[in-house]
């Protein structure tokens, strides 16, 4: 073979070699949830707020009602946190005074005094339904469940199978307090709360098409399914009955 026979064979297997690496990192990008950040709260310890959390999430990520945190925090309704404000993962001495504020309380506000302005914050006006859901809907058109509620070895919710850019829809009426990528393990989350005791939670999305503090009717699409990053398309869904993971397959 002549020289320029082997340089123009040369050049046409580089450029090969150089598609299929693009299309692996094209992949590995779009569905790659494992380089997660956050919040890593746990029951029993002082949290330091870090930007993009909120209240929701926070309790969500330690199993606890928002309103329980919220207390032990002296944070009130609409539940406004900042970045760098030091939150209790549990409950203050019952014998401490109410009129005197704990160690962690008086650092979180001097805390939250010198934060700088938060990107994301429970700032909206709160719309949440009044009274019972009437009714829980499915969040997917499939209904093919391939994990089920199993909470003691560490599935809090259910696993639904489908297409990769599947419709996810609202369970039911409610209003997003959460839309981010903050909890890890969750991927692109949305926890939506429609009253005082429930929540619902959609995980795994490729795309999030709702917003914190919008309000949202059953079967409203909020996002596209996407993976968990183990290359199958799935929707990883909860409900939350006040802050304690219940079995999704009683209410759908």
């Amino acid at each position: 073979m002549s020289h320029s026979g082997v340089f123009k064979l040369f050049s046409v297997t580089l450029s090969l070699c150089l598609l299929v690496t693009l299309a692996a990192c094209n992949s590995s990008t779009k569905y790659d949830y494992s380089k997660r950040t956050l919040p890593k709260a746990k029951y029993g310890t002082v949290y330091i707020v870090q930007r993009g959390d909120t209240l929701y999430s926070i309790a969500f990520a330690i199993k606890q009602d928002y309103r329980s945190v919220a207390r032990w925090n002296g944070v009130k309704s609409p539940y406004v946190i900042h970045p760098g404000q030091r939150l209790r993962m549990y409950p203050p001495p019952k014998k401490a005074s109410k009129k005197s504020s704990s160690p962690s309380s008086r650092s979180a506000s001097s805390s939250a005094s010198k934060a700088k302005k938060p990107v994301k914050s429970a700032s909206y006006k709160s719309n949440v339904p009044k009274g019972k859901v009437k009714r829980w809907g499915w969040p997917t058109v499939s209904r093919r469940v391939i994990s089920r509620f199993q909470p003691a070895v560490g599935k809090d919710g259910i696993d639904i199978s489908g297409n990769f850019g599947d419709a996810v829809y609202a369970t039911a009426d409610g209003q997003v307090v959460y839309a981010g990528s903050g909890l890890r393990g969750y991927g692109k989350l949305i926890i939506i709360k429609h009253n005082k005791t429930y929540l619902s939670a959609y995980a795994h999305n490729e795309s999030i098409l709702v917003a914190e503090g919008q309000v949202v009717k059953a079967g409203k699409k909020i996002g596209k399914m996407g993976s968990s990053g183990k290359g199958r398309a799935k929707l990883h869904f909860e409900i939350r009955k006040d802050g304690k993971p219940v079995n999704p397959a009683n209410y759908l």
